[in-house]
């Protein structure tokens, strides 16, 4: 099982649709983005997809962001989810990159409580760079 984390806490899963593999896209309107896939390869198939899930292999490769932002530049308004690992301390990185939601595993929905997700929910706010701006 899992739990997707938004700006309002824990919630379970409400997309009910198959989450393809970029190889196997085919007709689905949802796709899994490995680490090491291109999003350039989904030009021209953006609006036909209501998720795209970007995997995180581990809490220390950030590629997902650079996929999260580019996917965004490209275009894609539809709805954004990190999968895998990612911690409580990286989700508003996650927000600011172009992410709507993250899926965590019931373990670490555990070991990260809610509150600890929730705190960081105002990721606006936990931006070093735009307070340096100001």
């Amino acid at each position: 099982m899992s739990v997707i984390v938004t700006d309002r806490g824990f919630a379970p899963d409400d997309f009910t649709a198959e989450i393809a593999p970029l190889a196997e896209l085919g007709n689905h309107s949802a796709v899994d983005l490995a680490a090491t896939d291109d999003p350039t390869a989904l030009e021209g198939r953006l609006n036909d997809l209501a998720l795209i899930r970007v995997a995180f292999a581990s809490f220390s490769d950030g590629r997902g962001f650079t996929q999260a932002a580019r996917l965004r530049r490209m275009g894609y308004t539809g709805r954004l989810r990190a999968h895998g690992h990612v911690i409580a301390d990286q989700y508003a990185m996650a927000r600011r990159s172009g992410f709507d939601e993250v899926e965590i595993s019931d373990d670490l929905a555990i070991r990260q409580p809610e509150d600890q997700w929730r705190f960081r929910a105002d990721w606006q706010a936990h931006n070093y760079q735009a307070r340096l701006r100001a």
